[in-house]
């Protein structure tokens, strides 16, 4: 943002601390406006014809603008994906230890991605893995919601859960 002496239009359309429009000045009326006001001449508009320049604080602005990022940074929430691997030929205890860590995951709060790695021929029997994600998500369908389908990504399947969201 352009402030005082880096304002390189000969004439702005100048705005005054409290928002009243004061029309349109040359460069050195409103830097000497904004000097007797103790204020800064900031450029808000500079691709207006002519450009925008309000008189403020500028140190304040920058302080007020760095505290919203701040609350806002403060606000967002970073979603992890934890992922899960079966196999096409997966035997029911260790489906049963997966499907625990699945759960887990997702009490977290975290979304899973089952995956399928099919090797050698297996690939000829695609179907198999459908089944097995297939029952992956309805034995989590009360803890979370299918995101997306059972889909192929070349040797691979998967399957996007994501936690339910509590009422």
């Amino acid at each position: 943002m352009l402030v005082n002496e880096g304002i390189r239009a000969r004439e702005v359309r100048l705005i005054a601390g409290d928002g009243e429009q004061l029309g349109i000045k040359s460069k050195q009326d409103a830097l000497k406006l904004a000097e007797d006001a103790e204020l800064d001449l900031v450029l808000v508009a500079p691709k207006a014809k002519p450009p925008v320049a309000r008189i403020m604080d500028y140190g304040k602005y920058r302080f007020e603008m760095q505290k919203k990022q701040r609350e806002a940074r403060k606000k967002q929430k970073v979603v992890s994906i934890k992922e899960v691997r079966l196999s096409p030929t997966i035997d029911t205890n260790d489906f049963n230890t997966k499907l625990k860590n699945a759960k887990k995951f997702l009490a977290k709060g975290e979304k899973v991605r089952v995956s399928i790695r099919f090797k050698g021929r297996a690939i000829t029997h695609k179907e198999i893995g459908r089944q097995v994600l297939n029952r992956m998500a309805e034995e989590t369908n009360d803890v979370a919601t299918v995101e997306q389908r059972p889909k192929m990504d070349g040797r691979s399947m998967f399957l996007m859960l994501s936690p339910k969201l509590e009422k």
